[in-house]
Formats: structure tokens, C-alpha cells, sequence
């Protein structure tokens, strides 16, 4: 380690240290202002709780001998629903103001003469009542007249009043408390932010001085990215190139193949002419011959040779259309790419378009979930690509529910996009999942006609947009292909 290192690294962790103990400073005091401002606040909730049940109370009683004294004159039952339901409160809101004012001495003390003054409130108030219902009406009015009521009812908002006053006074210095504490927060705040920035400041200064070793180890990093880049770069194109090369093989061995098969064609042209020629020489009676003989020239006259004829032309037709496809994705590999930009949403929602109403006639439907932006591909390998997956979801549906279509596209990373086209159909076996990519092959019960060549040419084509296509699938249960492609296709085109 060089002594400029070494320096760096005890100056920066000195740095470290101090930043971590200011921060401690920081953390410390603001959890102890917390703390006092939890507390305050605690006790400001419950003083607000003392004052608001003090007042219920009050408002409780004030109703209970309202209802009181209008039953007494009016003798009209209506008057006591009020006092029933402020007589059933009272005595929870006594006890909770009990449990409330426990703790606090003052208030505390007072609390037994509470309690009896308003038990003998609801005493008085119940024998008033029991005298009116009774049929003693001028004596109920007489004990409330008597005063004795009211006087109690002075003694109660007189404790109640001094309890509210007393919370009030508490609450005050209770805010005045907060407010310092939060004063005292933002101070500390403040100053610490302060020290953070002088150590921030400090480190600042003294990383500068090894800005410039740092400037050449990333330039040196960033050549040796550039240079990566380049060798990826190099290796798609030597895979493209490959794949090209494939292309123009399969493109001369077609071309040679296809000559000797015009021939064959040729001769079974001739071959039939000659027949007819045959069948009228051996089916003349101009030569005796045996009856087995006859025989045996008629049917290979009438029959033998015309079935053969008949194999060898459709062989040849079935090698024909082969080569010819062969030819097709020879020819597809060797087209000029062209890319331009693709809303991949609109392309997908124009190629499910186009199979919309076969899915429809059989109570399907298409899903789709598009979430990237435009491309830059070939347009036409991109169209038959998806195409030739859609086509094949309809072709090879499961005979017994409706085809779901499910059509997905995401990013895939920063320079590919994903592709997915998933099904409920026939599905593949596992054992099938790269070989329906091969040539000439195909998976399955093989009801429906075809070559074996759609998969294999989407795969070329993919390859040929610097892609890839795989599947996944479960046997009965529906397949999923997977599409990657470039999200800028002329970047390849041009290296």
C-alpha cells in the first residue's frame, strides 16, 4: 500500500468517525426530546380527557334534573327518556373521571366528596320522582323547592369547574413545553446539519486530491467496456454470419437436388407414354400367349404400372414442395434486412386481428398485455414470425375448450424485448421441445397437414434478427413460445 493510500484511508475513516459521532450526538438527543415530547403530549391528552369527561359529566346532571323537573310539572312520561339516558352515563363518566384524575393529588382529594354529592343528587332526584309517580305531586314539588337540589347541584359545578380550570392551566403549560422541546429539536437539527456539512466538506477536500488517480483507473475501465461491447458486437455478428452461411448452403444443396428430381419427373412423362404404347401391344391378339400370361401383362398394364407411375409423380410432387420450401427460408435468410421502427402493439393487435374470426367461431378469445415501446426490426420477418405462432395456437387448439390466445411483451433488459405467445391447446411433449424446431419435424398426433417447416422457419427467421425463440409447454395443458429479439435491429445491421 502506498503512503498516499495510507493517508487517504486515515484521513477518510478519522472523517468517518467523527460524521458517525455527530450523528450519534444527533440520534441521542432527538430521542430524548422524543421521548420528553411523547410524555408531554401524554400528559396533554390526559388532562384534555379530565376536562371533557368533567364536562359530560355536568352536561349529564344538567340533563337528568331537566328531565326531572319537567316530569314533576307536567307529569308526562316523555320527560323521563332524557332523564333515563343521562342517569345511565353518569355513573360511567364518574368512574372514568376516577380513573382519570388518579395521580394528580389535587384533583385526586376531591374526588370522594364528588361521588357523594352526586349520589345524593340522583338520590333526591329519584324520591322526588317516586312521590310524582306515586300520586304526590305537591310534595315532589315541594322538596325541589326546598333547594336542597340546587344547592347540590352548585357544590358539583363548582368541584367540575375547578377541575376544568385546573386541566386548562395544565394543557397551557403542557403546549408551552412542546413548543420549547421542538424549539430545542430544530436547534440541534440545525447544528448538526451544520457539523455534517463541515465533514461532508472535509472528506469532499479530501477525496479531490485523488481525483486524478481515480480519473485513470475509469478511463481505463471504460476502455475496457468499450472494448467488451465491441467483442459482443463481434460475436453476434459472427453468429448472423453463420447463420447466413447455413442459409446459402441450404440454398446450393436445394439447387442441386432440384435437377435430378426434373429429371425423374421428365421420365415418368415418358414412362406413361410408353404404357400406352404397352397396354396396346400386349392387349392385341396378334401373339398367342398363355392365359397366365395375359393375365399377368393386363394387370401390370392396367394397374402394376400405372400405380407406380401414379407413387413416383406424387413423391416427387411432395420432394418438390420440400425443396421449394427449403428454398423459401433460403431465400428469407438471404433478403435484405430493413429496419424501421414497429409499434409492437399495434402490430400484435393487427396480426391477432387476422385470426380474430377463427378464434371467435369457436368461443375464443385473444388476451393481450403490451408494455413496451416501439422497436426497430424488419417488418416483414416480424409479421411472418408472429403470423406462423398465431396461426399454429388455431391450428393445434385443444378439440374440447376454446382456444385462449394469451399475447404478452416486456423488456428484457435494456437492449431486448420478450415476446411471449402462449395457448391452452394440444400442448408438447417434453421430450419434442427442441425438435419441433428442427426441419421436417413435427410433434404429436398428426391430423392436420403440413411439412414440419413453420417452426423452423420462424426459428431462422428470429436468428436472422439477431433473436432467439424457445418454448415451454405442458402436454395436454397448452405451449408458450418464447420470442427475444434486439430492440434496435439496425445497430447490428450496420456492424
Amino acid at each position: 500500500m502506498s503512503t498516499n493510500n495510507a493517508s487517504f484511508i486515515r484521513t477518510t475513516l478519522l472523517m468517518l468517525i467523527v460524521g458517525a459521532a455527530i450523528l450519534l450526538g444527533i440520534i441521542l438527543s432527538s430521542l430524548w426530546l422524543v421521548d420528553q415530547t411523547r410524555s408531554t403530549f401524554n400528559y396533554v391528552v390526559q388532562e384534555r380527557n379530565i376536562r371533557s369527561t368533567s364536562a359530560d359529566l355536568l352536561q349529564n346532571l344538567v340533563d337528568a334534573e331537566t328531565g326531572q323537573r319537567g316530569y314533576l310539572i307536567a307529569l308526562d312520561q316523555s320527560f323521563l327518556q332524557p332523564y333515563n339516558e343521562a342517569t345511565s352515563q353518569i355513573g360511567s363518566n364518574l368512574e372514568r373521571l376516577a380513573k382519570l384524575v388518579n395521580g394528580r393529588p389535587v384533583k385526586e382529594e376531591r374526588m370522594p366528596e364528588l361521588q357523594r354529592l352526586i349520589e345524593t343528587k340522583q338520590a333526591e332526584m329519584s324520591a322526588t320522582l317516586a312521590l310524582a309517580q306515586s300520586g304526590r305531586q305537591a310534595e315532589a314539588i315541594a322538596a325541589v323547592r326546598s333547594e336542597v337540589g340546587r344547592e347540590l347541584m352548585d357544590e358539583i359545578r363548582q368541584i367540575l369547574d375547578s377541575y376544568k380550570k385546573q386541566s386548562d392551566v395544565n394543557i397551557e403549560t403542557g403546549v408551552a413545553e412542546q413548543v420549547e422541546a421542538m424549539s430545542h429539536l430544530q436547534w440541534f437539527t440545525i447544528g448538526g446539519a451544520i457539523s455534517i456539512v463541515l465533514v461532508v466538506g472535509g472528506a469532499i477536500l479530501i477525496i479531490g486530491q485523488h481525483v486524478r488517480d481515480l480519473s485513470i483507473a475509469r478511463s481505463e475501465v471504460e476502455q475496457l467496456n468499450s472494448n467488451l461491447e465491441e467483442r459482443v458486437n463481434e460475436r453476434t455478428e459472427d453468429l448472423m454470419k453463420a447463420n447466413q452461411e447455413i442459409q446459402r448452403y441450404a440454398y446450393i444443396v436445394t439447387h442441386d437436388l432440384r435437377a435430378p428430381l426434373v429429371n425423374v419427373m421428365g421420365f415418368t412423362a415418358e414412362l406413361d407414354t410408353s404404357l400406352k404404347a404397352l397396354q396396346a401391344y400386349v392387349l392385341a391378339d396378334g401373339q398367342a400367349l398363355s392365359d397366365q400370361q395375359i393375365q399377368e401383362a393386363r394387370l401390370a398394364a392396367s394397374e402394376d404400372l400405372p400405380e407406380a407411375i401414379g407413387f413416383i409423380r406424387s413423391s416427387t410432387k411432395k420432394m418438390d414442395g420440400l425443396i421449394n420450401a427449403i428454398l423459401k427460408i433460403s431465400r428469407d435468410g438471404r433478403r435484405q434486412l430493413k429496419p424501421e421502427p414497429i409499434d409492437v402493439k399495434a402490430l400484435l393487435e393487427a396480426t391477432g386481428a387476422s385470426i380474430h374470426h377463427q378464434i371467435s367461431e369457436g368461443d375464443g378469445r385473444i388476451e393481450m398485455d403490451v408494455k413496451v415501446p416501439a422497436i426497430v426490426s424488419d417488418r416483414l420477418s416480424l409479421e411472418q414470425i408472429l403470423g406462423n405462432l398465431f396461426d399454429n395456437a388455431v391450428k393445434y387448439k385443444h378439440p374440447e375448450r376454446p382456444l385462449v390466445l394469451s399475447v404478452r411483451a416486456i423488456a428484457d433488459g435494456k437492449r431486448m424485448v420478450r415476446i411471449e405467445v402462449g395457448d391452452n391447446g394440444r400442448g408438447i411433449a417434453e421430450e419434442d421441445h427442441e425438435r419441433i424446431f428442427e426441419l421436417f419435424r413435427r410433434s404429436g398426433q398428426q391430423n392436420q397437414v403440413g411439412e414440419g417447416i413453420g417452426l423452423a422457419h420462424v426459428r431462422s427467421l428470429a436468428r436472422n434478427l439477431g433473436g432467439e425463440i424457445t418454448v415451454k409447454s405442458d402436454f395436454n395443458r397448452g405451449s408458450t413460445f418464447i420470442l427475444r429479439l434486439p430492440t434496435d435491429l439496425s445497430k447490428l445491421v450496420r456492424s
